[in-house]
């Protein structure tokens, strides 16, 4: 039989850190995997939009310090990827988008 509390008690706000710390981790991860396939994906459609939010969402993930650098940096890659494509191809229409 124990009479003595135990020397270190848990608080909630540490909990809360431990909660949240390993969250931030998988969102991180999620966001790197996002930026990739939105990157990817803004290469044939929407690249005005899907290139911005490819790019933010990995400068985010390499931001916050994610474990798949080298999808985050794909993403942010693909991201510019979408808006060089843009850029040519609204050179070559003279119009704000192209089509195939």
């Amino acid at each position: 039989m124990q009479l003595t509390a135990p020397a270190h008690r848990t608080t909630d706000a540490e909990r809360t850190t431990r909660a949240t710390r390993r969250t931030g981790i998988h969102d991180t991860d999620g966001m790197a995997v996002a930026a990739f396939v939105l990157g990817l994906l803004g290469l044939l459609v929407l690249n005005v939009f899907l290139g911005p939010i490819a790019m933010a969402l990995a400068g985010v993930a390499l931001w916050r310090g994610t474990a798949r650098r080298g999808r985050a940096l794909l993403g942010l890659g693909l991201g510019v990827a979408d808006l060089l494509v843009l850029m040519v191809f609204m050179s070559a229409d003279n119009t704000m988008s192209w089509s195939l």
